[in-house]
């Protein structure tokens, strides 16, 4: 055998011998490692986020809108009868009491009828009396009484009715108020002045303020709930709720709400911007950073929170309040984590490393 066969064979021998122990006996390498020890692996490469504990607690609200204040009663007063306008006994701005006369109506003929249903009731009580004694002495039919105790009654019934119609011209304030325009002058009109508008009655004891309340924040408010009122003068007031409508208006969906203000002086003007704060009932809420919120895909409005297998869950919340570094929301389960670092680069079922934000950093690695 020759020298380059013995060398072609030793060659062939060795690289053979090198393939065999290659395959015979495996080495173990970092990708092995990774296949043996997958779990190791994901939790080394879980997303960093940085959460905080929360908790919910009761939060008192107050719901603050704007409104007006409106006199609980208006009121046009007209005459009742016909006749001259001789006296117009206030000016606008006065105050007057319930029953203080506001005009007088002058027509002879109503006084004339007062003094002739007097006399004819002087005259059947006259009659009446004579003809009782002769009855009384058989001198007639007892039949007859019934007769003239008619035709008394008729007598007085027509004074009262000539009194009530000279009563028609002095015209009275129906109730306590202030008068706010005069439509008439003294003389005007004569017996065609019955039904023609004479003043305007406001009263402002109470006053009303009212604001109008969307259908979302009616289910918190109720009547007799205590209300703060501040208007744009710079006066308040407190009043109590005591009305809240039960239909809402046809044209912006809200419901009216009336707070009655005490005004015995008369300081709260009708018609005047009003601010009207009306403290709601307790929730349970939960106070986060403003920069917790988030959206999700379907552009809800919530926050991300990692649970007790530090998987990612999406919790939609509702706004309460706003304050300069936080906000009020409720939705969020009480002693939950909620993202505040890295919840834009989390999905919902991922699997995070989750840290307290205070040893978080600047950002989530």
């Amino acid at each position: 055998m020759t020298a380059n066969k013995i060398a072609a064979i030793t060659l062939f021998l060795g690289a053979a011998l090198w393939i065999a122990s290659g395959a015979l006996l495996p080495h173990e390498s970092g990708g092995s490692r990774a296949a043996v020890e997958p779990g190791k692996t994901a939790t080394a490469r879980a997303f960093r986020v940085a959460v905080i504990p929360t908790s919910t607690t009761p939060y008192s609200r107050t719901l603050t809108l704007s409104g007006r204040t409106e006199a609980e009663r208006r009121v046009s007063i007209f005459a009742r009868t016909g006749g001259e306008l001789t006296e117009l006994r206030v000016r606008r701005g006065d105050r007057v009491a319930k029953g203080d006369v506001v005009a007088v109506l002058s027509d002879d003929a109503r006084d004339s009828q007062v003094a002739q249903a007097q006399a004819l009731l002087t005259q059947r009580a006259s009659e009446l009396e004579a003809r009782r004694k002769l009855i009384d002495k058989g001198m007639m039919p007892r039949l007859d009484l019934a007769n003239f105790e008619a035709q008394h009654k008729t007598a007085e019934a027509a004074l009262a009715a000539a009194l009530a119609e000279r009563e028609r011209g002095i015209v009275r304030a129906p109730w306590a108020g202030v008068i706010t325009d005069i439509v008439t002058e003294v003389g005007g009109a004569a017996f065609a002045f019955a039904g023609k508008e004479i003043a305007r009655l406001v009263a402002l004891d109470p006053m009303l303020a009212v604001v109008e309340v969307s259908e979302r924040r009616l289910p918190g408010i109720k009547v007799g709930d205590r209300a703060d009122v501040r208007l744009i003068t710079g006066a308040t007031a407190t009043g109590r709720v005591r009305h809240v409508a039960s239909t809402a208006s046809p044209t912006t969906r809200t419901y009216r709400v009336e707070v009655e203000l005490p005004n015995p002086d008369g300081a709260i003007p009708d018609g005047i911007t009003a601010e009207v704060s009306i403290p709601l009932a307790a929730v349970m809420a939960t106070r986060i950073p403003r920069s917790a919120p988030t959206f999700s895909a379907a552009g809800e409005l919530g926050v991300r929170i990692v649970d007790a297998t530090e998987r990612v869950e999406f919790v939609p919340i509702q706004f309460l309040a706003d304050e300069p570094s936080a906000m009020w929301v409720t939705g969020i389960p009480h002693a939950a984590r909620v993202i505040v670092q890295g919840q834009d680069f989390v999905r919902a079922g991922e699997q995070v490393a989750a840290i307290i934000a205070a040893a978080a950093g600047t950002a989530a690695k």
